[in-house]
């Protein structure tokens, strides 16, 4: 591999794991499919290390996302429908298609009108392509986390005026769906397709208060699944020191190492 380029060698070894003879059987074995999940894995992963602000690690993994973007086209390339090139020659046309304003001789007059001349680029782009669907809630991806979906489909709705117009009636929404889970629970026999169903309206009005918020609900939650386990760990920490199991303690003992740890973390540094 001498004289590639680091790309071009990057595929060559995916062409060689990928050979049905002499590669790798676990690599040979995959499809499309079966690599989705490791592709939506890594994205998560290079997330993760720009939170943690570990350039180092961010290296490596946008390594392994990249990765999947060549597994993916050496697939598709041994299925006769498009190599790598072509993926990166498409995006580079969309990036100039999309972006008239630097690429062009185009002037937006606000962020508003760029971000309105961005979405008709896409609606243009899917209508080309023979998508048919005319709702302004066309071209939102089922495969995104359903989290990240509900965020798209509230700001598509409120593009069209479907909204709230303050933050108090979507907080007056999240106390009538707690009441709904609440009657849900209480209901004998209890339904669990209506308790998911009530559960799930709840949820969605939390990313509508993320929204509002003008936080990142992803990145909120993030942080909250960090925090509890960071003081999690403190409570087994605290817990070992004084010869015991958290697992072996009361509701109540482990409710004082828990805020034992959320203590520790409130003192100045």
């Amino acid at each position: 591999m001498t004289g590639d380029t680091p790309i071009e060698a990057l595929r060559t070894i995916m062409a060689r794991l990928r050979d049905p003879e002499t590669g790798c059987p676990w690599d040979v074995a995959q499809d499309f499919t079966t690599v989705a999940p490791y592709t939506i894995e890594e994205a998560y992963e290079v997330a993760d290390a720009i939170a943690r602000a570990d350039l180092v690690d961010l290296r490596d993994e946008l390594g392994d996302l990249l990765l999947q973007v060549v597994f993916h086209s050496r697939m598709a390339e041994e299925a006769g429908a498009f190599v790598f090139d072509d993926v990166a020659r498409a995006i580079a046309a969309k990036l100039e298609r999309r972006h008239p304003h630097v690429f062009a001789d185009v002037g937006y007059a606000d962020d508003i009108a760029r971000s309105d001349a961005w979405e008709a680029h896409k609606r243009d782009e899917r209508h080309a392509q023979g998508e048919v669907d005319s709702s302004a809630l066309a071209g939102i991806a089922r495969g995104l986390p359903e989290w990240m979906r509900a965020t798209k489909l509230q700001q598509r709705a409120a593009r069209v005026g479907f909204d709230w117009p303050a933050i108090e009636p979507v907080l007056a929404k999240l106390e009538e769906e707690i009441a709904e889970v609440r009657a849900e629970f209480a209901r004998e026999p209890r339904d669990a397709v209506r308790l998911a169903d009530e559960i799930g309206d709840l949820l969605f009005v939390c990313i509508n208060i993320a929204r509002h918020a003008r936080v990142d609900a992803g990145a909120a939650l993030r942080g909250a699944n960090g925090k509890f386990e960071r003081r999690f760990r403190r409570m087994e920490q605290l817990a070992s020191a004084g010869d015991s199991r958290l697992g072996d303690m009361t509701l109540d003992e482990q409710d004082a190492l828990w805020d034992e740890a959320k203590r520790e973390e409130s003192k100045p540094a």
